[in-house]
């Protein structure tokens, strides 16, 4: 029986992961100089970047310079950045079910909790696991079993919702079931491992759901 779901934040309930990268080419823009999204679309997932961001930008231009450029244009663009189709509507379908919510990020507290705050979700969430919480980000299990052990529930009792390949190895590693919900950034990784994939939680009712991983 299924007691539990437990949600990415960032590319899963708010798209951060294409405005951040989207914030990146509008500094390189800013400069003239051309963006490797590609790199940045490899990345998408993991708790750091495996490259250089600033690489070509640091001859001229310090790098807290273009950080705080980078800040600016970020945080004008999550502004505008809605919350992803049927997060509300699960959530809600999940509260009604008596179902026990969490949350399994690579982000930090720091980040995740003013977001979920001025979105008005806090409250829906009864336990959050973010990085720092446990030794290591995903794709280690350590997130979600964080999160399992503080529910009370055992991963086959749980659903998770990731939208990156990193997400989900993460999850199933902690033998969570998995729906992967891909965003423009990660549409192109590899959800094999995953259960079930969907182009967004509005597309599925919570009661399929539960019959399905029942």
């Amino acid at each position: 029986m299924i007691r539990a779901l437990v949600f990415d934040f960032d590319g899963l309930i708010l798209d951060t992961e294409t405005v951040l990268i989207d914030s990146y080419a509008d500094v390189h823009a800013l400069y003239g100089l051309p963006f490797g999204r590609a790199a940045f679309l490899h990345n998408v997932g993991l708790a750091d970047y495996t490259f250089d961001p600033w690489h070509g930008l640091l001859a001229a231009h310090s790098r807290d310079e273009l950080e705080a450029q980078r800040q600016r244009f970020k945080e004008e663009r999550l502004l505008r950045e809605p919350l992803r189709p049927g997060v509300v509507a699960l959530l809600d379908a999940a509260r009604d079910h008596g179902l026990s919510i969490g949350l399994a990020s690579n982000s930090s507290h720091a980040w995740v909790e003013p977001h979920l705050t001025r979105l008005g979700l806090r409250d829906r969430f009864s336990f959050l696991a973010c990085r720092g919480d446990v030794p290591l980000p995903k794709p280690a299990p350590d997130l979600y079993q964080r999160v399992l052990d503080h529910l009370g529930v055992a991963g086959r009792e749980a659903i998770a919702f990731e939208d990156s390949a990193t997400g989900i190895r993460a999850a199933k590693s902690a033998r969570l079931w998995c729906v992967a919900v891909p965003n423009a950034s990660t549409d192109h990784h590899d959800f094999s491992a995953a259960d079930l994939r969907i182009a967004s939680l509005a597309e599925i009712a919570l009661e399929d759901l539960l019959a399905r991983f029942a």
